[in-house]
């Protein structure tokens, strides 16, 4: 992992340290206020390294991790340790709180499904053969352990990237007690005693929607702006039904959730995406601070 950091000069707060890296398919950033060059290195370090743990371990791209295993069991019994547990647990909470909505069994759709901004729709019976394929109810589950049937995959990258953030952040956060920006892709946490961070909240069809002066929480967003489809005037979203194998109909472009975790933030950001128009009846319901864009905003 490459890894560079420098020095910006920040008057009114005190040094400022930038460090930049790339991890789960994202440009990821970290920004701290502290005196030294060694201290802002141990930070940036710290971050990094937990980006590149959490990814190795998750990513379904690799052959060499936990996922690997579970997805290719053939139906058999597969020992887990106690982080993919939790994550496992969350991931229950997320399909029931959405009534099946959110599913990470669904990544088998991505066979069927490119989200490259052409023209290429697929065949009904690509999707309707993937179906049988998704349904978080049909994973079984004991302590310590998972099992699924046959040919069914695990995708956590409808969670990861988030909970990554947190992860990182608070590890960070526990070696310096200075002000800390971590952004992974836009879904970022911080926390500031000084000047607030200053965050810019990407647009859709302008390039910046807004900026928010940040001292505490966390941020995350999830639109199509870099996919979807565009066939006969209809623009078809990324964001997908696993009850159905087709896109949300009436979800916004984009939705930004501010939250206390970047987990948090991520789910409701989804989860109102999932919702197509019910959206901001979503995050109303849920009484957080929130942006939705739609088509022409």
């Amino acid at each position: 992992m490459d890894v560079t950091l420098e020095h910006a000069c920040d008057k009114e707060s005190g040094p400022l340290w930038r460090g930049r890296f790339s991890a789960m398919a994202s440009p990821c950033e970290v920004l701290v206020r502290v005196d030294s060059r060694t201290r802002a290195a141990q930070v940036l370090d710290t971050v990094a390294a937990e980006a590149a743990r959490i990814e190795q371990h998750f990513s379904r791209y690799r052959d060499d991790n936990p996922v690997w295993h579970i997805n290719n069991a053939n139906g058999d019994w597969v020992d887990v340790d106690e982080e993919i547990e939790r994550l496992l647990e969350f991931a229950d909470y997320c399909y029931v709180i959405s009534d099946g909505a959110f599913d990470i069994t669904s990544g088998v759709l991505r066979r069927a499904w490119r989200f490259d901004g052409s023209d290429r729709l697929p065949g009904d019976d690509q999707v309707q053969a993937l179906l049988p394929l998704i349904g978080w109810q049909k994973v079984e589950r004991q302590p310590g352990r998972i099992r699924m049937p046959a040919g069914m995959e695990l995708d956590f990258g409808g969670i990861g990237k988030e909970y990554a953030v947190d992860r990182a952040f608070e590890l960070a956060a526990a070696c310096c007690e200075a002000d800390l920006l971590v952004n992974f892709g836009g879904d970022l946490r911080a926390r500031s005693r000084q000047e607030p961070w200053r965050v810019g909240m990407e647009g859709t069809a302008r390039p910046l929607a807004g900026t928010l002066a940040l001292t505490t929480g966390a941020l995350a967003t999830s639109g199509d702006s870099r996919r979807f489809l565009l066939k006969d005037g209809i623009r078809y979203s990324h964001v997908l039904d696993p009850r159905t194998g087709y896109p949300v109909s009436g979800a916004p472009r984009a939705v930004t959730v501010l939250a206390t975790q970047c987990t948090q933030a991520g789910l409701l950001a989804t989860l109102a995406l999932l919702q197509g128009e019910g959206a901001q009846a979503l995050l109303t319901d849920n009484q957080v601070t929130h942006w939705i864009q739609r088509e022409g905003e």
